[in-house]
């Protein structure tokens, strides 16, 4: 029996029926930003953020309103009190600048309305709130015509609608299938489309929670916990851009990464010794195959003990750190949360000593066997456990190390239940609960402890955190890989749909082990998955210690060739793909986009899966199959150009293009101007004196633009305004073309000495040049593409056409 199945059948006997459900409203009262109603057993707090998103806390049987949110919401100063509001005899009418309300008082019911009287939003006809016990649910009706975004890490196509979901952080070794679920993250955001009116819902509860998105045809929608308290949010927006941009508002946007993170990652289960990492350094420098950080699985460990050494294998980890970084690669070592029950291990010691480890209720330390064999695991939820979690990072980054890996966080076990018992308790710093309540947050609250020593330990430098396990907000702390994957074919595109979904959920820094973790991958399969991995946002080879190898050159010169080019083609769109991070810190909009985010109107992008935007100009179709030389792709309305071939296509159609081997599709909206750099080894080998202004015009809509934030990429001076930020925009007429270039911050000595201007899909011939009015003697034009350089000083290029 696979899990969806189990679930349906948890389902089914968890009927809506047997749940107390909200009756009449009793009597109401308002109190600055909220609405409290009171009812027969219950009572709601509706609290008002922005005029566009409000939280709805439920409290039963006798409790009070418990306003005290999970550690997935951040600290905000969002509140929101203009709203009118109105008493009719059956209903209560609350507007607010964008929405307005209205609260069923005899039945009670909740609607959300635009402004326009449009309805966006409301509860299910039958019921809306209720509870069973521990239990906690709200249903939602919604149109057979609406689709499902978001969840964050769940297999299946884009649109999530007719299934039943699970939230509970879960070590899935098993094959990955289109139904697994649920996996190592534990996302409770969805996202419900409408083009003309979106809405989120974050549902902040972190004890195991379940969406039905219709699984059984029902023409309703419904969530619920086994715990804890009925708390979500509602996000307005109306397009999908403003619902995840607004949701990160709750939970937070990424901090802007180091730069080097965004480059290849090379890893394996296990490299070792420490001549072995030597030798793979040397392969990559002399094959010039681009690369900016190695990954150290647990083999390097002494007897698999966090934060230590195995001197046999690695008898000088510093020295070996200082060659890489000489060579521009980066360190990131693993760290599993369990800690061997070892008496004369310093760390175990420390947790005992200092009551750090989760227990049982009766006092005893919580002991399940993980790599180590026997360990116990750190109690997170307290704040002198996090502190000593980030004070062990100075040790690592003394050595050099640049990062850490988080595996094994769910935290994982080796037993019936592959988790900690749920009845261990977590001390959380007075406010003490069972694992049931904190099981999902504890990957974030390691993953948050280890950010910050890193942070503190590497001084003024970035750090760099990869996690398995997560839950809403781990964008603020870690990037995230989809775990366990398989050397399959299926899992290039079941991969596409879920870092979609994940980037609607907040992760923007995503991606999976390309070539496939377990299983032997093949020349054509590590080819095609790089390809992909070049677009996505975290970019890394991994696979297990029983696969055969699978670097860059492990299948031959043929497929060596094509790899390393993908790989080059990265670092050639680093500069744009920084700029997108940066992009992403700011509004929470993701890297790796669905076409729906783009073209909302565009049904045939509504559960478009095998398909991605990088950004809002680049459309990324890779090759998912064997032995194809083809892909049918879909292009949304407008002009498209071919990256390759610079052919022009007009959208709004299917086509099949070429894909043979060497070739991935990639096509550029046309109207956008995108920054292309040399090619590098590693981030900061060499300045890049010289940024390619790649313009793709396009006579049908006449204007372009593009907004260029650049800084030193590593540290924190950017949070002192050391940056600077360059808008570029063009005016395409029938007679010329007018390109400006505004310097709106210019606080940072940038490494930029000239752009090469590249203007492609020209049809007129140029006449004249001129560069601040002075005319320019030296540029090349053939085949619609005109070519020259200019100092970036400049501010003003027009162009006369013939």
């Amino acid at each position: 029996m696979d899990s969806s199945q189990t679930l349906l059948q948890g389902k089914s006997r968890d009927d809506s029926s047997d749940y107390h459900k909200l009756s009449g409203i009793l009597d109401y009262e308002i109190k600055d930003n909220e609405i409290c109603l009171n009812f027969k057993h219950a009572s709601l707090a509706i609290k008002f953020l922005t005029a566009d998103i409000f939280r709805v806390v439920m409290a039963h049987s006798g409790q009070k309103i418990n306003y005290k949110s999970t550690d997935a919401v951040i600290e905000h100063n969002l509140t929101y009190d203009d709203f009118i509001f109105t008493e009719k005899d059956s209903e209560l009418i609350i507007k607010t600048d964008k929405l307005v309300l209205k609260l069923k008082k005899e039945n009670f019911l909740l609607q959300v309305f635009n402004q326009q009287g449009e309805l966006i939003h409301q509860d299910h006809s039958q019921y809306a709130l209720g509870w069973k016990k521990q239990k906690v649910r709200a249903w939602k009706s919604f149109e057979q015509a609406q689709r499902f975004y978001g969840l964050g890490e769940k297999t299946g196509w884009l649109d999530k609608k007719g299934r039943l979901y699970e939230m509970w952080n879960h070590d899935t070794f098993l094959p990955h299938v289109s139904d697994t679920d649920p996996l190592y993250q534990s996302i409770p955001f969805l996202i419900a489309f409408n083009p003309q009116n979106s809405y989120g819902i974050y549902f902040d509860n972190s004890y195991k929670s379940f969406f039905d998105l219709g699984s059984e045809g029902q023409d309703y929608f419904s969530f619920w916990a086994e715990g804890g308290d009925l708390d979500y949010y509602f996000v307005n927006g109306p397009s999908l851009k403003e619902v995840v941009s607004k949701y990160s508002q709750i939970t937070g946007t990424m901090p802007l990464p180091p730069k080097w993170s965004l480059g290849y990652h090379q890893s394996r289960y296990s490299y070792y010794p420490q001549a072995e990492v030597e030798q793979l350094l040397k392969t990559f420098r002399d094959k010039e195959i681009p690369c900016d950080a190695f990954h150290f699985d647990i083999h390097y460990m002494d007897q698999y003990k966090i934060y230590t050494w195995d001197e046999d294998r690695f008898p000088d980890p510093e020295a070996m750190f200082a060659e890489m970084e000489e060579n521009g690669i980066k360190a990131v070592t693993i760290i599993d949360p369990g800690v061997k029950t070892d008496p004369e291990y310093k760390l175990y010691q420390q947790g005992m000593e200092n009551d750090y480890f989760c227990k049982y209720l009766d006092g005893r330390v919580f002991i399940d066997k993980v790599w180590p064999g026997s360990c116990a695991f750190p109690d997170f939820t307290q704040s002198k456990v996090r502190d000593w979690w980030a004070g062990l990072q100075k040790d690592y980054t003394d050595l050099g190390v640049k990062g850490i890996w988080n595996d094994m966080n769910e935290p994982a076990a080796f037993n019936k239940t592959d988790t900690m018992d749920v009845e261990v308790m977590h001390q959380n710093d007075g406010d003490a609960g069972t694992h049931r309540r904190f099981h999902n947050l504890y990957g974030f609250l390691e993953d948050k402890a280890t950010f910050e020593g890193l942070k503190e330990s590497l001084n003024n430098e970035r750090p760099f955190v990869l996690t398995r396990a997560g839950f809403a907000g781990i964008q603020r702390y870690s990037a995230v890989w989809t775990g366990d994957n398989r050397s399959f074919w299926d899992h290039i595109k079941l991969a596409m749909p879920m870092l979609m979904n994940m980037g609607l959920s907040g992760i923007t820094f995503c991606g999976t082990d390309v070539g496939g973790f377990t299983g032997n991958s093949n020349g054509e399969l590590l080819t095609r998955w790089t390809q992909m991995g070049a677009f996505v946002p975290f970019f890394r080879n991994h696979c297990e210690v029983r696969a055969i190898s699978q670097e860059p050159w492990s299948f031959g010169e043929k497929y060596e060739k094509i790899i390393k080019k993908y790989i080059e083609l990265r670092y050639k769109f680093i500069t744009h793909i920084y700029n997108l991070f940066y992009q992403a810190s700011q509004t929470g909009i993701p890297l790796m986009r669905p076409l729906i985010m783009e073209f909302p109107n565009d049904r045939e992008c509504q559960n478009l899966s095998d398909q991605f935007m990088v950004g809002d100009s680049v459309l990324v179709a890779p090759v998912y199959q064997p032995d194809k030389d083809k892909r049918m792709l879909y292009l949304p309305e407008g002009k498209w150009i071919d990256y390759w071939t610079k052919e022009v296509y007009q959208g709004g159609k299917h086509l099949i293009v070429d894909a043979p081997l060497e070739k991935m599709p990639i096509f550029i909206k046309a109207g956008s101007i995108l920054p292309l750099n040399d090619k590098l080894n590693y981030i900061g080998e060499k300045e890049i004196e010289c940024l390619e202004m790649n313009i793709f015009l396009n006579e049908e809509n006449n204007l372009g633009n593009y907004q260029l934030y650049d800084d030193d990429g590593l540290s924190y001076n950017y949070e002192n305004g050391v940056y600077n930020i360059t808008e570029f925009k063009y005016q395409y007429t029938d007679n010329q073309i007018i390109f400006n270039i505004d310097r709106k911050e210019q606080n940072y000595q940038q490494e930029f000495k000239d752009y090469k201007m590249i203007f492609n899909n020209l049809n007129k011939d140029p006449l004249n040049i001129y560069v601040d009015g002075n005319q320019l003697s030296e540029f090349s034009y053939s085949d619609n593409r005109l070519e020259f350089k200019v100092p970036v000083v400049i501010n003003k290029i027009t162009i006369e056409l013939s």
